[in-house]
């Protein structure tokens, strides 16, 4: 199955490693996804995910996500989904 770009990272906060990303298409928990950007390319599962501090199960295209992520990423980084 080909890769969808499904986002792009608007914030990151390191003190609790918690990418923000801004969705173009649904997302749910359980899905895995790819971040790459710079010299960064990893894939993670979505465990979790918040929506203004509230946890959720799923977003839908246009809601911003807060999300952990393994490694550090920056502002424009593209996610993809699985």
């Amino acid at each position: 199955m080909a890769e969808k770009q499904i986002g792009t990272v608007s914030n990151y906060f390191d003190h609790v490693k918690v990418a923000a990303i801004k969705l173009a298409a649904p997302l749910k928990v359980g899905d895995t996804v790819r971040i790459t950007g710079g010299e960064i390319d990893f894939e993670q599962p979505v465990k979790s995910m918040q929506i203004q501090h509230e946890k959720v199960e799923k977003a839908k295209k246009g809601d911003e996500i807060g999300i952990k992520v393994k490694k550090k990423v920056r502002k424009g980084y593209k996610v993809f989904k699985k």
